[in-house]
């Protein structure tokens, strides 16, 4: 299971190096559109496909170091055994489910856009919309990865 780890972490800092190239790139699109008059939809589609390789490939990373979002009414006081149980249940519960079910929903969305190569609507936007579309299966396996991990670190203590 440490390899898991191992991987979910690497995933995840390895994706995150790309927020500072997000921030370049939108730093160029404003001075091309505004300076320059010249849009450049290419590049406002290549942030937008790192913006979503970020989201979606990180969510097991920020999962695996507990820094995602949850509302800590009664879980920030509590003890760190009642912590393991609420989020193993939880997980349990509602991680899983939820992954699974964007696994089975999005295997045909995924493929048909591979079958026809989708490109993008727009003028002079990129080609490769499939692969941003394949980039939904992160989610999944990286939250399922981190929740493995998290659930036998739990239960083998």
């Amino acid at each position: 299971m440490k390899i898991i780890e191992k991987y979910i972490n690497l995933i995840g800092k390895c994706i995150s190096y790309l927020i500072p190239v997000i921030t370049m790139l939108m730093v160029v699109i404003i001075v091309s559109r505004y300076f320059f008059g010249t849009g450049r939809t290419d590049l406002q589609e290549l942030v937008m496909y790192f913006h979503s390789l970020i989201f979606l490939g990180c969510a097991g990373y920020v999962f695996n170091q507990d820094e995602h979002v949850r509302v800590d009414i009664f879980y920030r006081d509590a003890a760190d055994k009642y912590k393991d149980i609420v989020n193993l249940v939880c997980g349990i519960i509602f991680l899983l489910p939820v992954c699974v079910i964007i696994t089975i929903y999005s295997f045909d969305l995924i493929n048909m856009s591979w079958d026809i190569k989708e490109t993008s609507t727009e003028p002079g936007g990129l080609k490769y919309v499939y692969i941003q579309k394949t980039f939904i299966y992160l989610f999944p396996l990286t939250l399922i990865g981190a929740f493995l991990y998290k659930a036998s670190r739990i239960l083998w203590k």
